[in-house]
């Protein structure tokens, strides 16, 4: 029987040649949802808040509010707050506006996947350092804030760890760019670089990242042209990471005004997802850099998109 605050259904999949376990958790309107991750970090796929059923959170409830199932819209608020965590726990009370169908009783329905990352916290006024023997550093997810009572609280006032919704908008974008490429980084937790989202709330950075192997290939072409990835005989394509957005303002940036390139923090959700899903496991592919494929994550803002990937035996990747 359906729970009133949650339902998990989890998976194992072989993707590549890594173990990735998937789960999808439904939250009635009103409940907390909770995400976690036994082993890797969280990995928003969707996330969306109204009705497709009306046996879902049903119980109790007059036939006039569970019969619209045509109600649905997307909850970027989930991704924002969950991804690069190892648990994440939401109180749907009020978590997306506006209402998408007034008088029916909605629940919120999150996909997610659990990735191996490496997590690195520090308090705030301490440096963060990032290592990978073997390999470069590809940044997963990045905050500076808090968003939760416990990490970095040893000694602290109650009063300065009770806002658990505190986020830096700069933060990703800023590591992303310090730190990826390369094999060691250092990171300083401070509101001189990162803004201060939480003014009186004592503060961490938590960073989630990977350790990409040496060989890795890249792709990048500006918006409304083609990406092409080819591997030798014998090989076909892994990716690594990607990204349909603007995380710079010189790249892609020529004959353009500077309104559609001051936005660098700039990140399609689902880049990582669609090219995975049209490129994985094949000797090639190709992929326009369009918002009719990856949606339009920053309107106004003229976009690129960056691939990374590697070309794996056949063993490997299938």
């Amino acid at each position: 029987m359906f729970s009133h605050s949650v339902l998990l259904l989890t998976l194992v999949l072989l993707n590549s040649r890594l173990l990735i376990s998937a789960a999808t958790v439904v939250t009635c309107d009103g409940f907390v949802q909770h995400l976690s991750c036994d082993t890797g970090v969280i990995s928003v796929q969707s996330a969306t808040y109204g009705r497709t059923s009306s046996q879902i959170c049903s119980f109790g409830r007059p036939q006039s509010q569970i019969s619209n199932t045509w109600c649905s819209i997307n909850v970027p608020v989930i991704y924002k707050r969950c991804d690069g965590l190892r648990t994440c726990g939401l109180n749907t009370q009020g978590l997306s506006t506006p209402d998408p169908c007034f008088g029916t009783y909605k629940y919120y329905t999150t996909n997610y996947i659990c990735i191996p990352a490496e997590t690195s916290v520090t308090c705030h006024g301490g440096y963060g350092y990032l290592k990978c023997k073997n390999g470069k550093i590809q940044i997963n997810a990045a905050n500076y804030g808090r968003t939760d009572k416990i990490t970095c609280s040893h000694g602290r006032p109650s009063e300065q760890l009770q806002n658990t919704n505190c986020y830096s908008p700069n933060a990703l974008s800023f590591v992303s760019k310090s730190c990826n490429g390369l094999e060691n980084c250092e990171v300083y937790a401070t509101h001189m670089i990162f803004t201060d989202p939480c003014f009186g709330t004592y503060k961490y950075l938590a960073i989630s990242y990977f350790c990409l192997p040496h060989g890795i290939l890249s792709s990048l072409v500006c918006e409304h042209k083609t990406s092409a990835l080819t591997c030798e005989h014998g090989t076909v394509i892994h990716i690594h990471s990607a990204n349909y957005g603007r995380t710079d303002s010189s790249t892609c940036s020529t004959g353009r005004p500077p309104a559609q390139l001051a936005k660098t923090d700039c990140y399609s959700l689902n880049s990582h997802t669609t090219v995975a899903s049209r490129c994985e496991g094949k000797r090639s592919c190709s992929i326009l850099a369009s918002n009719s494929v990856f949606s339009d994550p920053c309107f106004g803002t003229f976009k690129y998109l960056y691939i990374s990937y590697s070309c794996v035996s056949k063993s490997n990747g299938s």
